[in-house]
């Protein structure tokens, strides 16, 4: 290999200790990661990529996956025809293929980090919005728990049903996204942070591989996409989007994603969104009722309406169809991946989004006792 050539994947090379140096230094300066790059840099930037990207109706980034993973087969395939063609060059070739290899790998996490990464660092939505995030009794866990399946059952009578008693949207899966962007509007009001204009969420095509590997919505920063699972159950959906969303406004911590897209399911005009928020928020709250006091939880479930029982009843019954060695793989990555982009911090008492969920009510409680 010349010796030019050298120089140049050595030097592309080393942009992998790069972004994890920029990625450290985030992480002790999570106030000048706010102001300089999620309010300024990373903002304008992701809103000109998405709505480029936003001019088309389908995924781009799902193409862009797909195209990726089919060059790289061809490119191995071609490497291993060359290594046994050329039996006394296999050292060079193999070495200069890993050289490649790496930058590759290097070149993609600078890019990561420069256009999303260091979201991960930014200041928290707790303290964005003010939110007094404690230990709380499970006494207050179950009056959380009580409030939303009393809201979740209201919600319902709003709701279409399909065939089996299931909530279904009349105008499918694509006026569902088009109609996304209006609880980020009315959020935007009380939270600027959360405004902004970027490409409606998109349903993927390949979405029954998502459900395979546990996985509801994809964002992809190079793209600035937020992709949604849409083979889940229709009132999933409305919530999957909007916590996709979350991501495209610089929230790149999962549970903050969650609570953020609740937000902006629960400010949306439309009831079907709120149902969904409502619905997602009740299932991470049972799920922590569940784990601290199951006669309490029991209790609490009867109280739901026979139209919620079904919803519940229809997602228990997606997540079986795609249950698998694919998604337990694909959740061991996962969690991999969140506890090197410092997610491993999250649980405080009863999960970051419960607590999250705890504080809002908390505030709105406090805010209502001081009116009177």
């Amino acid at each position: 290999m010349p010796r030019k050539r050298k120089t140049g994947l050595t030097n592309l090379i080393l942009l992998f200790p790069l972004a994890l140096a920029f990625a450290y230094l985030a992480s002790r300066f999570p106030g000048l990661v706010e102001r300089y790059y999620s309010r300024t840099v990373y903002r304008y930037l992701s809103q000109a990529i998405s709505t480029a990207t936003g001019i088309f109706p389908f995924s781009v980034a799902e193409v862009v996956v797909i195209l990726v993973l089919v060059l790289t087969i061809a490119g191995v395939v071609y490497w291993i025809k060359e290594v046994i063609k050329n039996p006394g060059q296999r050292f060079r070739l193999i070495t200069g293929r890993l050289a490649k290899a790496a930058a590759a790998v290097s070149i993609l996490c600078f890019g990561f980090i420069a256009v999303w990464g260091l979201n991960y660092h930014r200041v928290s939505i707790a303290s964005i919005a003010n939110l007094e995030v404690r230990e709380a009794a499970v006494e207050e866990l179950e009056a959380l728990c009580r409030h939303l399946v009393e809201r979740a059952n209201d919600l319902r009578g709003f709701m279409e049903e399909d065939q089996d008693g299931v909530m279904v949207c009349p105008g499918g899966v694509g006026d569902m996204l088009k109609r996304a962007y209006k609880g980020y509007q009315s959020a935007a009001k009380v939270y600027p942070e959360l405004g902004g204009r970027y490409g409606r969420p998109k349903g993927v095509m390949l979405s029954k591989v998502l459900s395979y590997q546990g996985i509801g919505g994809i964002y992809f920063p190079f793209t600035g996409e937020a992709n949604v699972n849409i083979s889940e159950p229709h009132f999933m959906i409305p919530f999957t989007a909007c916590h996709e969303m979350a991501h495209q406004r610089g929230f790149a911590r999962e549970d903050e994603a969650n609570y953020i897209g609740y937000l902006a399911c629960i400010m949306h005009p439309d009831p079907d969104f709120q149902y969904s928020g409502t619905m997602a928020a009740l299932q991470y709250s049972m799920n922590a009722m569940a784990r601290q006091d199951r006669e309490r939880y029991n209790s609490l479930r009867e109280e739901y309406g026979a139209g919620v029982a079904r919803d519940f009843e229809a997602w228990n019954e997606h997540c079986r169809k795609y249950d698998g060695f694919v998604k337990e793989t694909t959740d061991r990555i996962n969690d991999a991946y969140l506890q090197a982009n410092a997610q491993s911090d999250g649980v405080k008492s009863y999960g970051r989004m419960v607590d999250l969920l705890l504080a809002h009510y908390r505030g709105i409680a406090e805010a209502q006792a001081s009116e009177q």
